[in-house]
């Protein structure tokens, strides 16, 4: 039988990829609900190729656009943030690919937990904005949690088959950013544009500045210690520039796996759509004679200050992380708008986390509220002009 797969935030980067992957396997998959917020071209353009059951438009102001480009089609067209949560847990779909950006991803991948479905995890920020929310929700209804980040991907491939050998550390690999080896006073002169210039990956804006800044490397490791439950100083970030080995982990004695592939997402995308079994594909295959040294070096907390923050964060915990990501968001807006400098992405955040209220075991009200209030906060510091 084929897989019935949801996409939330198929417009995406991921969304798109995960589409192409489907479209190349329509013996194994069907799409059967795609959303957006705002890109209605596309998601139209989707919805004609793959004739989901039913498809969303997070905007409502775009929601008459949507239905009438549609009507000749036996797609049914829903609009709002209520209807994103009810399509993540409607009975026509066995997995939810979770792809929306950011804080937005939250709810509605929970709603899918909620109802026991596999859920394919792009949204990081739903692990560090709830991570104990979500594991522990995943674990009462027997929702199964499949990595799409690469790198989490690589650590899953890692443990699959390694059940009763425990992982004594897990080596996050990061390609460093366009910024590797940069100072201070270079990184002050740095734009948009420049950030948004990743030597390796294609991605959306928000997470290529977060790879920039390393923030994202920053919410893998507070992503990798809910999804395998390592404490934050048994995850070490390491940077690696070739971007082929994708994620380690060390056994108890002393051995090391390594997950090596092409920096292409379809690979951990279609790993997870297709769990257990690894399908076949045509994607490029990694070639070594490309790559006759790969490096590893120390990643600099100095100049690049989110990782140290977002491990400061987890080490916290409560609500803190949320705070963390709250801060960041807007942050990261508010640098593509040029209304503040790279260099102040991280003091600004650093700011914004001294100043939040903790609450140590916060429920989804409290965390909602964190987020909104913090938002709030993080707005009120740009517009002092004090960044």
């Amino acid at each position: 039988m084929k897989k019935r797969i949801a996409i939330l935030g198929s417009t995406g980067s991921i969304g798109r990829q995960a589409l192409d992957v489907i479209e190349r396997n329509p013996d194994r998959f069907s799409v059967e609900v795609l959303t957006a917020y705002n890109n209605t071209e596309l998601l139209i353009d989707q919805a004609v190729k793959f004739l989901p059951d039913m498809v969303v438009i997070g905007n409502e102001e775009k929601y008459n656009l949507v239905r009438e480009a549609l009507k000749k089609y036996p797609v049914k067209v829903f609009a709002g943030s209520k209807s994103l949560e009810e399509v993540a847990g409607m009975e026509n779909t066995d997995m939810v690919l979770a792809a929306m950006v950011g804080y937005s991803g939250l709810i509605p991948t929970l709603r899918a937990v909620e109802k026991g479905k596999q859920i394919a995890l792009a949204n990081k920020e739903t692990l560090v904005v709830a991570g104990e929310l979500i594991t522990r929700t995943a674990f009462g209804k027997g929702a199964d949690i499949y990595p799409v980040d690469s790198e989490h991907s690589a650590i899953f491939q890692c443990l699959t088959g390694e059940q009763g050998n425990p992982a004594e550390k897990i080596y996050l690999t990061c390609s460093g950013g366009p910024f590797r080896g940069k100072n201070r006073e270079q990184l002050l002169k740095v734009t948009p544009s420049d950030a948004l210039a990743h030597p390796n990956w294609e991605m959306g804006a928000k997470i290529t500045i977060d790879s920039a800044t390393l923030m994202n490397k920053g919410f893998e490791m507070i992503e990798a210690h809910w999804l395998f439950g390592l404490a934050p100083g048994d995850i070490e970030v390491i940077v690696h520039p070739q971007s082929v080995i994708h994620s380690m982990v060390q056994f108890c004695d002393g051995s090391v796996k390594a997950q090596m592939g092409p920096p292409d997402m379809r690979f951990p995308i279609l790993y997870a759509l297709g769990f257990p079994e690894r399908i076949p594909n045509d994607f490029p295959r990694l070639c070594f004679k490309k790559y006759p040294n790969l490096t590893f070096e120390e990643p600099d907390t100095v100049n690049f200050r989110n990782l140290a923050l977002a491990y400061e964060a987890i080490r916290m915990g409560g609500n803190i992380p949320c705070a963390l990501n709250a801060a960041n968001e807007v942050a990261v807006g508010a640098f593509l708008d040029q209304r503040i400098s790279f260099i102040a992405l991280s003091d600004l955040i650093g700011e914004v986390l001294q100043k939040s209220e903790y609450i140590k075991d916060p429920s989804l009200d409290d965390l909602i509220f964190t987020n909104e209030e913090t938002r709030i906060k993080t707005e009120l510091l740009i517009d002092s002009n004090h960044f």
